[in-house]
């Protein structure tokens, strides 16, 4: 098929570069404008192969469509439009423009965690599954109808990053890839996604991700890993603003021995130890935070 790539970084490259090993042609790709002189790298390796790359900073202005950035995209012909990575908003003009649509990758079970931070909130809430959803591109926010969903096993220690690298990058690369084989192949389904257990979160950012003292150790330690390392978790010490990574749930009962550590908020002193930092919930319950 003619394929359009709408998206950006790492996991956009090798979907890139899956689809034309296919056999697929990519007849452009569009991302993001290079940052602080610095290309993205779906556009790069795009450029190397020689396929049109666009650099649009937005699509839309004012909430109307930009007319040439459409004529450009449909100039290309493509048949069928695929996100695996896209912070931008397309417009619904150019996710209908082809006769197979467009599908998009999603990192979680849809319809739980929809929003642009789902491996966050999908860790803060303690979830004990986790996966992606490849679905089909409608105007809402992840609401479209399924195509293709795997999951796996969220260990209790995992963190955006290690959940990510493990399975929702690698494993999502192979599903985008499948879900367009489906599609050549006329087999890919679309299943409208039920409203029952849909969440929707918004985007974890420094001023929000501040801990909360005034719950159980679990649940800081899954705020915590759910912010680690983007956009990290923090408190304030010693009139000082601290971040915490690579935390585990201490179920030893035994408190270490160490130097208290006052936090503004927290139901008690911290302990610093020759390990880490020790943190205690509202239920007197451990997080260490290991060094």
């Amino acid at each position: 098929m003619k394929i359009a790539v709408i998206g950006q970084s790492l996991f956009g490259q090798e979907v890139y570069c899956h689809l034309r090993k296919e056999g697929h042609e990519v007849v452009g790709v569009f991302t993001i404008p290079d940052q602080n002189g610095k290309a993205d790298p779906l556009g790069l390796e795009a450029e190397k192969d020689g396929v049109p790359v666009f650099k649009f900073p937005r699509w839309r202005t004012r909430g109307q469509v930009l007319p040439d950035v459409v004529a450009k995209y449909q100039a290309l012909g493509a048949e069928l439009n695929v996100l695996p990575f896209c912070s931008q908003f397309i417009p619904m003009e150019v996710i209908n423009a082809p006769r197979h649509g467009s599908i998009i990758y999603h990192p979680s079970l849809l319809p739980r965690h929809r929003g642009a931070s789902a491996i966050n909130w999908t860790l803060i809430h303690g979830d004990k599954k986790g996966g992606f959803t490849i679905f089909w591109a409608d105007d809402g926010l992840d609401t479209g109808d399924l195509l293709l969903q795997k999951e796996c096993e969220i260990l209790p220690d995992d963190t955006v990053s290690t959940l990510y690298n493990r399975f929702l990058f690698p494993e999502g690369i192979k599903g985008m890839v499948q879900a367009v084989r489906l599609i050549a192949e006329g087999k890919a389904p679309r299943l409208p996604q039920p409203e029952e257990g849909a969440t929707y979160e918004g985007i974890q950012k420094k001023e929000t991700a501040k801990i909360n003292w005034k719950q159980p150790a679990e649940a800081i330690h899954n705020w915590i890993r759910g912010n680690d390392k983007v956009p990290g978790a923090w408190a304030e010490a010693c009139g000082q603003k601290l971040t915490f990574f690579n935390s585990t749930l201490n179920t030893a009962g035994l408190v270490p021995e160490g130097e208290a550590l006052p936090i503004t908020g927290a139901h008690r002193p911290g302990v610093v130890t020759k390990r880490g930092l020790v943190l205690f919930g509202n239920d007197d319950r451990m997080v260490t935070m290991l060094l």
